[in-house]
């Protein structure tokens, strides 16, 4: 994995010298750099006591960094973006205040979310579209668990069902951009998204998250496990919008988000025709009912169920220079996620809270 990072990290930088040399003979005007790196620190809470609509109090306290690196040359542009987050919640959960109050604390938010893109426009006509070549890494730093009880009873009975790289997506893709100034749209046709589980102990207990196994994997014989794969790369589309607005009203701040990724290899690996022999694992598999369900669907219904989705969307209010609002919700929906809980294929995270900010923009001349 660390080689792939340094012969993507070489091959952007010989092209960005490429790039250059060509214009050197030309006398044209070098590229410059403009960064700016945003490090917060958020702060919620939510106090119930005695209350008729009930509910449990809370403090979460959350991390985050927002970084933004972007080298404009008259020829192509490279954009960075390093999106992190992680923080816990301390929760009281039990009304009688056995073990204390806030006496469970659990993981509230944790994200690695990686991207570096290199665009260009290779219609002079055109000048709303471009084409770009684009690498996105997501992961978490830490460990995630499913709770079964609070207190002591949930550190007793809770499972491991994350870390870091189990699971991470990689994802490459060569696509067609328009672009205006506040949003933009980009679909590429060829689109490499490799999943990683990088744990065994997951697979082995059925987590593997979409990456396909060994025909010899077999989890109940430790002999077998030398077959386990930790890496699933699939090909398909992809179409990313986003959309960034400073001030929509007055210090209000907008940005949403939309990822579209269809498999060209899922159909294959879904195994329509004999469920029961599928490769596929998900929580309809699990009953009956649920794979006649999957047998009924139509070519359409099965096209947008195999399709992944990522939406996120953020709103921030300047309180001052340093003190903002915010509100994030983030859906997805992935078949290869088979679910905990009654959500099924589907995950949704939503924060509110108070953060205080520092932001640092630095442009440079090359």
């Amino acid at each position: 994995m660390k080689r792939i990072f340094m012969l993507c990290a070489a091959l952007m930088a010989m092209t960005a010298v490429a790039q250059d040399n060509a214009a050197a003979p030309e006398q044209k005007p070098a590229g410059t750099w403009s960064t700016s790196s945003t490090p917060a620190l958020k702060l919620s809470e939510f106090m119930f006591d005695n209350w008729s609509k009930s509910g449990n109090s809370q403090i979460d306290l959350t991390a985050t960094f927002f970084g933004n690196y972007k080298y404009t040359h008259p020829k192509y542009i490279w954009d960075n973006v390093v999106d992190l987050a992680y923080g816990f919640a301390w929760q009281d959960l039990d009304n009688d205040t056995v073990g204390g109050l806030f006496e469970t604390r659990r993981k509230s938010n944790d994200k690695i979310d990686l991207t570096s893109a290199i665009s260009w426009k290779p219609f002079e006509k055109l000048p709303d579209w471009g084409a770009s070549f684009t690498a996105n890494l997501k992961t978490q730093f830490g460990s995630g668990y499913e709770y079964d009880g609070i207190g002591a009873e949930a550190e007793a009975t809770k499972r491991q069902v994350s870390h870091f790289f189990a699971p991470a997506y990689l994802t490459t893709a060569l696509s067609f951009e328009y672009k205006k100034s506040d949003w933009s749209v980009s679909l590429s046709f060829l689109t490499g998204k490799t999943t990683f589980v990088c744990n065994d102990g997951f697979i082995v207990n059925g987590l593997d998250y979409g990456v396909i196994q060994d025909d010899r994997f077999n989890p109940a014989d430790p002999e077998t496990y030398k077959y386990i794969n930790n890496a699933y790369f699939a090909l398909g589309s992809y179409i990313k919008a986003q959309y960034l607005k400073k001030d929509i009203v007055k210090n209000l701040d907008l940005y949403a988000r939309l990822e579209i990724f269809y498999d060209y290899q899922k159909p294959k690996n879904m195994s329509w025709d004999n469920l029961d022999k599928s490769k596929y694992t998900g929580i309809e598999m699990e009953t009956p009912e649920g794979r006649q369900r999957l047998t009924a669907l139509s070519p359409m219904q099965r096209f947008f169920f195999e399709t992944d989705l990522d939406f996120e969307v953020k709103l921030d209010y300047r309180l001052s220079e340093h003190i903002a609002a915010n509100f994030a919700l983030n859906l997805k929906y992935d078949t290869d996620f088979s679910g905990m809980g009654s959500w099924g294929h589907w995950q949704i995270y939503q924060m509110a809270g108070v953060q205080v900010f520092f932001s640092w923009k630095t442009p440079k001349a090359n």
